[in-house]
């Protein structure tokens, strides 16, 4: 099955985007990369905010039927945590960065509905780690050492910190490390 152009356009812009950045990339890369015109990518994308706000929300609507995924496949939440940690991995291997740490990185220079957007996606995996160490501490019978929603900041914290540092120094050795110490140290 052939890739549309706007399908190809939204991958293209994504790797740019987590790769470069959102104001580091134009529609003259996306162009040479895909091989048209852009006034064609025009023709899809009027601006490149309307590119920016179609490529986050398919994002988000692709990630959050991961999550479902991991919650459908996983019956243990600490494993759910775990899978979910292994999506930063891949993205690491990948040498991408995720893409909410790419829009956090550049958030006062984004126009304000892809911040929006950016904070969505921050959001939304920060209320399904908060479930997720809700059920692993009632299913193990133990206490967080501190709000779930503090946990949850901690560990997103781990791996978005984790994928900047691979990014700027190449892969270390446990890139997931800081994040099972501490999901182990919270349970």
């Amino acid at each position: 099955m052939s890739v549309s152009t706007r399908d190809a356009l939204l991958k293209s812009a994504e790797i740019q985007l987590r790769s470069k950045g959102y104001a580091a990339f134009s529609y003259a890369d996306l162009s040479e990369e895909i091989g048209i015109r852009k006034a064609s990518i025009h023709h899809h994308f009027p601006t490149k905010e309307n590119l920016g706000i179609a490529l986050i929300t398919q994002y988000i609507d692709l990630f959050s039927e991961k999550l479902q995924t991991i919650d459908a496949t996983q019956v243990n939440p600490v494993e759910r945590l775990r899978e979910f940690a292994g999506l930063f991995l891949a993205s690491a291997n990948d040498r991408l960065l995720p893409l909410c740490g790419a829009l956090a990185a550049e958030m006062a220079a984004l126009p304000a509905s892809l911040q929006e957007l950016g904070r969505q996606l921050i959001v939304t995996q920060l209320s399904w780690m908060e479930k997720n160490l809700l059920q692993a501490a009632q299913v193990h019978g133990k206490t967080l050492a501190k709000p779930a929603k503090d946990c949850a900041l901690m560990l997103l914290g781990a791996l978005e910190g984790a994928s900047f540092i691979d990014w700027a120094l190449g892969p270390s050795s446990d890139p997931l490390a800081a994040f099972t110490h501490i999901l182990n140290t919270l349970l």
